[in-house]
């Protein structure tokens, strides 16, 4: 996987260094059998489509003996001038047979361009549910940008593969065989001569198809870091960062010099086997002239008696073979190539989340549990065995319907705790309850149903402020959207709004001032309506005014329910049931404000340098 932590951009030398780990495409066991098992779920259709393949290349090996009859019977009878009544019947009934293919073509296609596209429809579907169960850690591992280019573009590279793949095998399978089958029955020596180099195609083709797959690995990760630079710079954030310190144009480099690593990898692909295709187009069509000069010295020689009309049907048959044998050459190839993008789509689909459900895992059924960290340690799954936990054996208590508050420096391990309670990330080691019951042992849907989250970064939808709203409860009512945002304080500043609850966001919320978009987010956790609150330092990067107006949104948000506030002003938690103070993955402190402030220990410190 591409990607550093936070998705940090790496150097010169990294990229080196990544590109040459990603040369080659993953190791997929059983790639070819689990590739056919995307088609299992269709078996009627590509039931009905092979029928529909040998009918029509049934159809098109009876033209060119109906052309040997024209001429034998039709045109040249032996006994005599031509036969119109029967030339007329011949070439109506090579022209029924034209229609009647033809109709056959289109249904064939038909079908073969429906099953192929629900097979990628549903291949990015199954991509797109794998990537939601993934845990958190993964995100946080890997550029947005990488996993959108294994969502786009790779599944988008085997498109044509999944569209075309069994028309293509099936009617030029058939059609190459039927066509071998009539050249057998017209004359056996010449097929000979026609077929003689077959072998050495086939082993010049595996090699081409070798040198494509390579080419294709490196040009799909050429396209995961386009992706991944469009995705950082483009984004409001990414713009906002390059104007600010007038970076544009070594963004616009940056693009620049992935994009012409992208033109010259289209390049070799676009011209990998194009000189294998043009001698095998050469060999072919030059095949009749060979056979017109062999049938000459047969005839010549009297070891056949071969005619004028056997001959162009031979030659047509033959001609017939050139197009169905490039075509399962080209298939070949492109299965070949296509196999290092079904190798990086199915490495994805293989991801074992570290955070599921176990076997057995129970609902949990109380309304409002008490929370309890039971000697719990969190290390980053990533971290050297010398770096020091996150968490070192950290216990606590907190009670329904107490507000619970974690301060301490920054990195002391507050919001891992914020992400330990919802099981976002799993303990290293330790118990984390909820009631009585570990975590690991509630299914999470019954958890985090119970549990709403107040970040410090906002997340907006770009919709109306409505369906932002609605992301908590889609069937929420109106009068329901009004009663959360009179609840987080909100719904003033939404009536002045030309289109009210209709209003546009615009991404991440951008069109709204920081404390505008933190009262969105209160009242969509609101209508959530959860037993715990998480408030993870949802003010600290508002200014004095604003935080104030959200304060008392959040504490009536935190009303009635188990609140644990991560805080970075003190100022915020002065009135909490409990203060837990930590410092270096340990607690170092806890009690109430005034307990803490008589104790003038770590919390007593923070205090007074915020104040002062």
């Amino acid at each position: 996987m591409r990607g550093g932590p936070g998705g940090r951009r790496v150097g010169g030398a990294d990229e080196e260094a990544q590109r040459a780990a990603n040369a080659e495409a993953p190791r997929i066991p059983n790639l070819f059998r689990r590739i056919m098992e995307l088609f299992a779920p269709h078996r009627t259709r590509i039931t009905l489509t092979v029928a529909l393949v040998l009918v029509g290349a049934a159809l098109t090996v009876i033209p060119p003996l109906l052309v040997e009859q024209a001429f034998d019977v039709g045109l040249f009878p032996p006994d005599g001038g031509p036969n119109l009544t029967a030339l007329a019947e011949i070439v109506g009934l090579m022209i029924v047979i034209y229609i009647v293919a033809a109709l056959v073509g289109v249904w064939q296609t038909y079908l073969t361009a429906t099953v192929g596209n629900t097979v990628m429809g549903d291949l990015r579907v199954t991509l797109f549910t794998k990537l939601q169960s993934m845990e958190l850690g993964f995100f946080t591992r890997t550029k947005t940008g990488v996993i959108q280019s294994r969502l786009q573009n790779d599944v988008g590279g085997v498109a044509s593969v999944l569209t075309n793949t069994i028309q293509s095998v099936l009617g030029n399978t058939v059609n190459v065989i039927a066509a071998l089958v009539a050249m057998l029955i017209i004359n056996w020596q010449l097929t000979i001569v026609a077929l003689v180099l077959m072998p050495f195609l086939v082993i010049a083709q595996r090699r081409v198809g070798q040198v494509r797959a390579r080419i294709a690995t490196k040009t799909q990760e050429s396209l995961s870091d386009m992706t991944a630079i469009t995705q950082e710079a483009l984004s409001v954030s990414g713009v906002l960062l390059a104007k600010s310190f007038n970076r544009q144009q070594a963004e616009v480099d940056r693009y620049d010099r992935e994009n012409r690593t992208q033109i010259g990898l289209q390049v070799q692909q676009a011209m990998s086997g194009q000189w294998f295709f043009a001698l095998v187009s050469i060999f072919l069509s030059s095949i009749p002239a060979i056979v017109y000069l062999v049938a000459g010295w047969l005839v010549t020689g009297g070891s056949t008696d071969i005619t004028a009309g056997a001959i162009v049907a031979f030659t047509t048959v033959q001609s017939r073979l050139l197009f169905p044998l490039i075509g399962l050459m080209r298939v070949a190839l492109d299965l070949q190539t296509s196999g290092a993008l079904f190798a990086r789509i199915f490495e994805y689909l293989d991801l074992k989340p570290s955070i599921a459900d176990k076997p057995g895992a129970v609902d949990l059924q109380v309304g409002h549990p008490a929370i309890r960290f039971d000697d719990v340690t969190f290390r980053y799954p990533d971290a050297g065995p010398e770096t020091a936990p996150t968490l070192d054996r950290v216990s606590f208590s907190i009670e329904p319907g107490q507000f619970a508050a974690f301060v301490g420096p920054s990195g002391a391990g507050k919001t891992t705790i914020s992400y330990l309670i919802p099981r976002f990330q799993e303990a290293s080691d330790g118990r984390i309850l909820f009631g009585d019951t570990d975590v690991r042992d509630l299914t999470q849907q019954s958890l985090v149903s119970r549990i709403g989250v107040v970040s410090q970064e906002t997340y907006l939808f770009h919709a109306s402020i409505a369906d932002n709203l609605r992301y908590a409860k889609p069937e929420a009512t109106l009068e329901e959207l009004e009663a959360a945002t009179r609840a987080a304080n909100i719904y003033e500043t939404i009536a002045r709004f030309p289109d009210r609850f209709d209003t546009i966001v615009g991404e991440r919320g951008y069109r709204l001032s920081g404390g505008e978009k933190q009262r969105i987010a209160i009242a969509r956790v609101l209508l959530k309506d959860p037993a715990v609150l998480i408030l993870d330092e949802a003010t600290s990067a508002l200014d004095s005014i604003s935080e104030r107006v959200v304060q008392t949104a959040l504490d009536a948000a935190a009303h009635g329910r188990t609140t644990v506030s991560i805080a970075h002003r003190l100022s915020t938690i002065v009135n909490a049931d409990v203060i837990f103070v930590l410092d270096g993955g340990h607690i170092v402190e806890q009690g109430t404000h005034a307990e803490l402030i008589a104790a003038g220990g770590t919390y007593e410190s923070l205090y007074r340098q915020q104040m002062s």
